[in-house]
């Protein structure tokens, strides 16, 4: 029996690091790539999994990184969740800056890993049969919203990304897969959004009922890496039962309307 080897990013923390020890609990050969080694190596001991420091916005580091795998074992499965948003400012008074670090953490860092990472998953595919590439959006990729310009365009960026990676690879036995989550209630997405700022992060959250967690993602994860190798799961959209649509989140217990 092949032990299935996964790259994780945003292994540090919220999906990334959920990911991880939801792989780590299936068997999987993991190695968790992230900025902060810290935080990679504490989770490093707590799951048996590797660990590689790498800031993903840096071309050099993300060529070391690449050398590094090749080195050490066949990747047969690419899971891209590093990212992340900054700001909710309107188009007319965003930060250039936010932008700039937006589409490099969003778009170009999974350019690179993808450059970088699809000779060792062909090798792996050719080898053991399939390999895989899943990437984590968000449903700000496919619903506009006032204050979101900046992430908006960057996660539909890397979403058309995935889209045309599919269609190139047409013919190789290599699955491409987009789960594109709504709202998830994590320790640092939003308050790094909202530059630190713990009262708004939270008030992000205030009265939903059981919005996503991270692990919610990461079983999502899990489940489209072991399906049949036959199925493809081309796009996944996963939100809480408090969120019908991008703009549309109830506040309080959900419960049925009178049946009187």
């Amino acid at each position: 029996m092949v032990i299935r080897r996964a790259v994780v990013t945003g292994a540090s923390s919220g999906i990334g690091a959920a990911t991880v020890r939801a792989l780590r609990g299936r068997g999987w050969d993991v190695v968790g790539v992230a900025r902060r080694e810290d935080r990679l190596t504490a989770l490093a001991e707590e799951t048996g999994a590797s660990a590689i420091a790498c800031d993903l916005t840096d071309g050099e580091a993300v060529d070391a990184l690449v050398a590094e795998l090749e080195k050490s074992g066949p990747v047969h499965a690419l899971v891209q969740v590093a990212g992340g948003a900054r700001g909710t400012d309107r188009v007319e008074d965003a930060s250039v800056d936010d932008w700039q670090w937006m589409f490099d953490a969003n778009v170009l860092a999974t350019q690179r890993l993808v450059a970088g990472l699809l000779p060792l998953l062909r090798r792996a595919a050719a080898s053991d049969g399939h390999a895989d590439a899943v990437f984590i959006t968000s449903t700000a990729a496919q619903t506009a919203y006032a204050g979101g310009a900046g992430y908006n365009a960057a996660k539909a960026a890397e979403s058309m990304l995935v889209k045309v990676l599919r269609q190139e690879l047409n013919g190789e036995p290599i699955r491409v897969v987009e789960i594109a989550p709504g709202m998830v209630h994590t320790e640092e997405f939003t308050l790094n959004r909202l530059g630190g700022d713990t009262v708004a992060a939270e008030a992000v959250y205030s009265g939903v009922e059981a919005p996503l967690l991270a692990e919610d993602v990461a079983d999502v994860i899990a489940y489209a890496l072991e399906s049949p190798r036959h199925v493809n799961l081309d796009q996944i959209t996963m939100r809480p039962v408090a969120q019908s649509a991008q703009h549309l989140l109830a506040r309080g217990p959900l419960r049925v309307r009178s049946i009187d």
